[in-house]
This record gives structure tokens, sequence and C-alpha cells, in this order.
């Protein structure tokens, strides 16, 4: 399977497949319409270009849409994208940064620590 990226419109579209598991894009429509305020023609064209992606399966009757590929997955390629983007993919740069600017309790370091021990070879 090749590797699909998602933007930001394109996931508030599966999130709310991967919430419901099933929805006619009508109602997605309506759903996205009171959220994002999109209207029906550009909530139709992302589930079409999301379709196109490999992304949504459509079921007629009723343009029944249902994710394609799991939270999970996009989850991790989005994650490595964005560590190949700004940490020269290396988790390592990404945690020190991020940690570092962080306040974290007794209790967050020894769950981190945990983590990492559960992780080790």
């Amino acid at each position: 399977m090749k590797e699909i990226r998602l933007h930001e419109g394109e996931l508030n579209i599966m999130e709310l497949l991967w919430s419901n598991k099933v929805l006619a894009a009508k109602d997605i429509s309506k759903i996205i319409k009171e959220y994002i305020g999109w209207e029906k023609n550009t909530t139709y064209t992302v589930i079409k270009r999301l379709i196109d992606k490999g992304a949504i399966i459509r079921e007629d009757p009723g343009f029944l849409c249902k994710a394609a590929i799991p939270k999970r997955t996009i989850q991790i390629i989005e994650t490595q994208a964005l560590l190949n983007k700004l940490y020269n993919g290396s988790l390592s740069n990404f945690l020190t940064e991020y940690i570092g600017n962080q306040t974290l309790s007794t209790s967050e370091v020894l769950e981190l620590e945990r983590i990492i021990n559960e992780y080790k070879l």
C-alpha cells in the first residue's frame, strides 16, 4: 500500500469516519458545515479526494463512506513525516527538544522511563 498523506481538512473528515465507522456523504457534509463552516461542494470535493487517495471507500446506494485506512496507520505516517521534516528523522532530537521545553511531574518521568524500558532490546 502506498503512503497516504492527509492535510488538516482531510483529517477532519477521517476523524468523523473513524468515530462513526460509516456515514453518508450528506451527513458528513452537515456535520462539517456545523463545525467547520464548509459548504457542501467543498466537503464533497474533499471526500472525492480521499476516495481517490484510497483513504475512503464509497458504497452505494446512499454514497456511504467508510475509512479504508486505520487511524493508527495515519498517525504513524504523519509522525514520521513530522520527524523527517523538523528533526532530520531523529526521534531522540525530537524528544530532547520537546521534553526540554516541558515541566514534567515525577509520575510523568516515571511513565516515560517505563515506556523506554519496555522497548529496550
